[in-house]
């Protein structure tokens, strides 16, 4: 049948053909045909839509790759950008969950409802073990790790749009973080005084977690070198992380993360003494450190962090004191300060938060009863100042 606008019929079906930009390398012509059109209409109607979105710059080729290939040529563009925890953060989420369910579709393909399904099937029996579903933070953190690789995808022409922007990940009460587990100050005072009174080797480096409120990351990797002469402040400018086991020192995340944080008499009290003691073991054990760690296993070598983990949960299991993770020591700390009126400003800066609003979103259930407290006290001063008489009280 003879073609009459671009537009042609094949067997029972119908088919046109556009003009594509010119080759960039040879400057040649170049012409695609688009087939497999049930009527005349709807074939018009696809050649409209794919004429509009040259004009607008937006067409993009269809491509026979899937998401499975596709991802391994994000995770190698992006590997020299991240750091190597995210690194194989991205890979194992990637590799376990998304790639076994979507990777062999082709990425042009790839639809909200597609992503939709995957997060539902994720949610009812997503565990590697088979026993029940992952929680919905983890699967918000799925979908971030798969919107940022199809926002490069449409960067790099290789998609129109991103389909993850379309799909709907839990919502945020289902994700919200469980209920936060921490020491009064009473159980933390009682968990230090049993480590050391029984000579803890960790003491030390427990004592300093729990009065700085610092990471787990940052306190291992913290050198004599990252103190000021006084021993009363301290900079944080490395932590040592754990990369697949293996533990590899490296840089806070964020310009909040490299931040001075100010010590108390007891805790540089102790500081001292400690460095005493190391010098005298390293000297005794003939060992000559060159990490120069504050906190580190007897022959100088640094302590890695999941095992720094695993002796803390055996001693609050040997004392019979409230399960808490070590993580929660930090927690803890920023409890017991906002409790006790410090502005939660300062309590920010020195946890190294991006901004206030995250030290308010996860202390809020502190942060509510301070807010109470402030209502009734300023109530309080207003009616004082105005009538001279006492508040009005409920009967």
């Amino acid at each position: 049948m003879a073609m009459k606008d671009g537009i042609v019929k094949r067997g029972n079906r119908w088919a046109f053909v556009v003009e594509l930009p010119r080759d960039p390398a040879t400057g040649r012509r170049r012409q695609k045909w688009f087939s497999g059109y049930a009527t005349r209409r709807e074939a018009v109607a696809a050649r409209e839509q794919v004429r509009a979105d040259l004009r607008s710059e937006t067409y993009v080729e269809r491509s026979r790759q899937s998401v499975h290939a596709f991802l391994d040529d994000w995770l190698a563009a992006i590997e020299p950008t991240i750091r190597p925890a995210t690194m194989e953060s991205y890979e194992r989420y990637l590799r376990l969950h998304v790639r076994p369910r979507i990777g062999a579709v082709l990425l042009p393909d790839l639809d909200p409802v597609i992503i939709n399904k995957m997060y539902a099937e994720l949610l009812r029996s997503g565990r590697r073990d088979g026993n029940g579903g992952l929680k919905p933070r983890t699967v918000r953190y799925i979908h971030t790790i798969l919107r940022r690789a199809l926002r490069d995808a449409v960067r790099w022409g290789r998609l129109a749009r991103n389909p993850v922007d379309l799909a709907d990940p839990p919502g945020s009460a289902q994700a919200a973080a469980p209920e936060m587990a921490t020491w009064d100050a009473a159980t933390l005072g009682r968990f230090l005084e049993l480590s050391r009174s029984s000579e803890d080797f960790y003491y030390p480096a427990w004592h300093f977690l729990a009065t700085t409120a610092l990471r787990r990351g940052e306190v291992l990797g913290l050198r004599w070198s990252d103190l000021s002469n006084d021993n009363r402040r301290v900079s944080i400018r490395q932590t040592l992380v754990c990369v697949s086991h293996r533990i590899e020192f490296s840089t806070p995340k964020t310009a909040k993360g490299r931040r001075a944080v100010v010590l108390d008499e007891n805790t540089t009290d102790m500081l001292i003494g400690h460095r005493h003691g190391q010098a005298e073991a390293h000297r005794l054990l003939g060992v000559s450190s060159t990490e120069d760690l504050v906190f580190c296993l007897r022959d100088g070598r640094p302590i890695h962090p999941e095992r720094f983990s695993r002796e803390f949960d055996r001693r609050i299991q040997r004392w019979g004191l409230p399960r808490i993770r070590l993580h929660d020591l930090r927690h803890t700390w920023a409890t017991l300060a906002l409790e006790a009126g410090i502005h939660p400003k300062v309590v920010s800066e020195r946890l190294g938060h991006a901004n206030i609003g995250i030290t308010l979103d996860t202390y809020s259930h502190v942060t509510r009863s301070m807010q109470e407290e402030a209502a009734d006290r300023v109530a309080e001063t207003i009616v004082r100042s105005n009538t001279g008489a006492e508040p009005y009280r409920r009967v």
